[in-house]
């Protein structure tokens, strides 16, 4: 089974999660720049960040035989910072390096004025780019908050279809899907979806234009939930090919739009407790 995680957040997770992604099956990522839990105060605080995202983590993910892509972008959440907003006018230097595949994580959390703002001037830097987006749809009041995004989204110059609506539930798959969006979910262990809910919204709508991932990042979170989901689908009588659609055809596709996938990562040599550089250079 291989499987291209479309969204984790790597920054928050260990070299020991690398391995078992790899024993998985996992042979590539996608991480979005995201809240770090920690408020950021200026933007050169993202321009680390970003920094490490194209440096740091894919190196670290090489080690362990898996391709790292990432996507840059001003998060919702501190959107309505008016420290970080001046993010934005940084981001085209970094939406052209190499291993950037869209513009993300975007949307809404609160459904804010400044979020209003911020959305539609990170579609519209997609749009210039020629990248596709990441959108975050909000953890509250889902349904309106699909809505509103779609409104936007429909008045800015990205095509529908190069857009993904991300953390989608059973109220609102439907709307995503009619929308000629790229559809995403996430699977946790006590939140968001579950393995089971997933299963039932694959029976109703099929496999086009799904994506599932496993989100995981600094809370409680299970970087194997792909594989997981995978395994669950051969149980409920979905065949190989419709495992290796969803988890690995549909995100090559989607992120594909950006011409920027890079999948030839060699299996990793062989680790060991010695190696200084991934022991932080002792």
């Amino acid at each position: 089974m291989r499987i291209f995680d479309p969204h984790i957040h790597m920054t928050s997770r260990t070299t020991d999660d690398y391995r078992a992604m790899y024993d998985a099956g996992v042979r590539a990522l996608v991480e979005p720049s995201f809240w770090l839990g920690q408020p950021r105060t200026s933007p050169a605080s993202f321009l680390d960040y970003f920094d490490a995202l194209l440096g740091w983590e894919p190196f670290r993910a090489a080690q362990y035989g898996i391709a790292h892509h990432c996507t840059l972008a001003l998060n919702p959440k501190e959107a309505n910072d008016p420290r970080c907003t001046p993010v934005l006018d940084a981001l085209p230097r970094y939406l052209v390096k190499d291993s950037v595949v869209a513009v993300g994580e975007i949307g809404y959390d609160s459904m804010t004025p400044a979020e209003d703002t911020a959305l539609a001037a990170q579609l519209q830097l997609a749009a210039d780019h020629d990248l596709p987006a990441l959108v975050h749809t909000p953890h509250r009041d889902k349904l309106a908050g699909l809505h509103r995004t779609l409104d936007v989204i429909r008045e800015s110059r990205l095509p529908a279809e190069r857009v993904l609506l991300d953390h989608l539930n059973e109220t609102t798959v439907k709307d995503a899907l009619n929308s000629g969006c790229w559809a995403g979910f996430s699977i946790y262990p006590d939140t968001k979806m579950d393995e089971d809910r997933m299963i039932a919204i694959l029976r109703s709508h099929g496999t086009g234009r799904i994506l599932v991932n496993s989100a995981a990042d600094w809370g409680r979170s299970d970087p194997l939930k792909t594989r997981k989901v995978g395994d669950a689908m051969l149980a409920a009588g979905f065949g190989e090919d419709d495992v290796d659609q969803v988890l690995w055809r549909n995100p090559v596709a989607f992120y594909g739009q950006s011409g920027r996938l890079r999948l030839d990562t060699a299996a990793p040599p062989a680790l060991h407790e010695g190696n200084s550089i991934l022991r932080g250079g002792e």
